[in-house]
């Protein structure tokens, strides 16, 4: 066991500030850039645009599918860093690198001969479908380092190394943009590109910023080839619990996009103009996530019920805190807002269903925090289940409010706020009082410091 006193025991709240704000910033990297790239792709026409956005589309849906091959290392190796084991935290770190080059791979040869079925699928034809594939051909060959980036990411954040990852996402995204501006436009010696330069400025950096990731993970841990197989089967029972939950979550936010793109033109800009917002304000949320898993594995590593439960009062207490102020300044802004996003004709529907949003802050940052803790404890059939249910309920919910035929956009995001309420209720039920075969529950040895 590491007897060595970890700095959360004497500094809890600078501790978790400290771990968190990294996190927040190599999170935001990849949509600021992401907007870049639009910009510079928007210049080339609408059918360049389309055409990134069917590809980008795609291969992110792909990507997704794999995510618990980072949130499993990361809940793993924290779990076997608290125990004092950092030989098994190499092997499940090896494992689930190898894991990822695998399934990339059998990705690459399966997916490469339907390019043109999937643009199609996608609603793509003409020169838009032909754009689309040269776009995801191109990126297809950076899905490895996708997904070894998700599991070194995921590794170093295990290790409480939070700083590693953002500086690998900076580098990434500043190198993105650089590639974009020479591959896209021909500018330098390069040829003039367009879409396929997009897609290998992207490929490029993705492959740089995974290989940074390997080698510091090979220095910190060092890897081998001496795992279990049936860690192997562990983090493939995770990925099916995580596919089921991620999924009815993509599936339930899509399904409010559509309810509200058919009330009308306005409904559906002022619908996606809140989810872009939201989005963005997810990601301070999910940060403390990140931090709160890792820091509630490694205790849960030492048995040290006592210091887990000390992370999630001091996670749920910052995060509530954050949700309460993200929650004001989105009210406060929303003259920017409707300034920049909103057509003059959307924003009297808009402006109540920002009230909503923003009203339902604290409750989604409830949600994400006990989504951290219950990652970092290994509870991801519950996790699961409770999306289930929460999803029951939000579909419940449009079915009853399309019945009464109140043709609101804010009774949408009512909805949703329920929603997420619901998720957040499941989380905190499962700490206190710990219902069901809660972690919570359990006698364990209590270290102090």
């Amino acid at each position: 066991m590491n007897n060595k006193p970890h700095p959360f025991t004497q500094h809890p709240h600078r501790t978790l500030l400290a771990l968190s704000f990294p996190v927040l910033l190599s999170m935001t990297a990849e949509p600021i850039t992401a907007l870049v790239d639009t910009a510079f792709v928007a210049s080339l026409g609408s059918v360049a645009l389309a055409a990134v956005g069917v590809g980008t589309t795609a291969l992110t849906s792909l990507a997704w599918v794999f995510n618990f091959l980072g949130i499993g290392s990361q809940t793993e190796v924290a779990q076997e860093l608290g125990k004092g084991r950092p030989e098994k935290a190499s092997g499940i770190a090896s494992l689930a690198l190898t894991m990822a080059a695998g399934f990339s791979l059998s990705m690459i040869v399966l997916l490469l001969p339907f390019l043109n079925r999937l643009a199609q699928l996608l609603g793509a034809s003409g020169n838009v479908q032909v754009d689309a594939v040269s776009y995801m051909h191109i990126r297809l060959y950076g899905m490895p380092a996708v997904l070894l980036t998700l599991v070194t990411f995921g590794v170093l954040r295990g290790l409480q190394d939070m700083r590693t990852p953002l500086w690998i996402a900076l580098g990434v995204n500043l190198l993105n943009v650089l590639l974009d501006w020479l591959l896209i436009f021909g500018n330098g010696p390069f040829p003039a590109m367009g879409v396929a330069g997009s897609a290998l400025a992207s490929t490029i950096s993705q492959w740089l910023g995974a290989l940074a990731g390997l080698a510091v993970v090979s220095k910190k841990l060092g890897l081998s080839f001496s795992f279990a197989l049936r860690d192997a089967a562990n983090l493939l029972r995770v990925g099916g619990d995580l596919f089921v939950r991620t999924g009815l979550l993509l599936f339930f936010l899509a399904y409010t996009t559509r309810v509200a793109t058919q009330l009308g033109a306005d409904s559906g800009a002022a619908h996606q103009a809140i989810r872009q917002v939201y989005g963005f304000t997810s990601l301070a949320l999910d940060a403390y996530a990140a931090t709160v898993q890792s820091l509630v594995g490694y205790f849960l590593g030492q048995h040290a019920m006592n210091w887990v439960k000390r992370v999630v009062r001091v996670g749920a207490g910052w995060s509530l805190v954050t949700g309460a102020i993200l929650g004001v300044l989105m009210w406060l802004g929303r003259g920017l807002v409707v300034a920049f996003l909103i057509p003059e004709t959307a924003v009297a529907i808009f402006l109540s269903a920002w009230a909503v949003s923003a009203i339902s802050q604290p409750a989604s940052s409830l949600a994400f925090l006990t989504d951290g803790v219950h990652w970092g404890t290994g509870d991801y059939r519950f996790l699961r289940n409770a999306m289930i249910a929460a999803t029951l309920v939000g579909f419940g919910g449009i079915y009853l409010w399309k019945s009464f035929e109140t043709d609101t956009l804010y009774g949408i995001w009512i909805v949703v706020g329920i929603w997420v309420s619901v998720r957040a209720l499941f989380g905190i039920l499962r700490i206190w009082p710990g219902i069901g075969n809660s972690v919570f529950r359990e006698k364990r040895t209590e270290i102090t410091a």
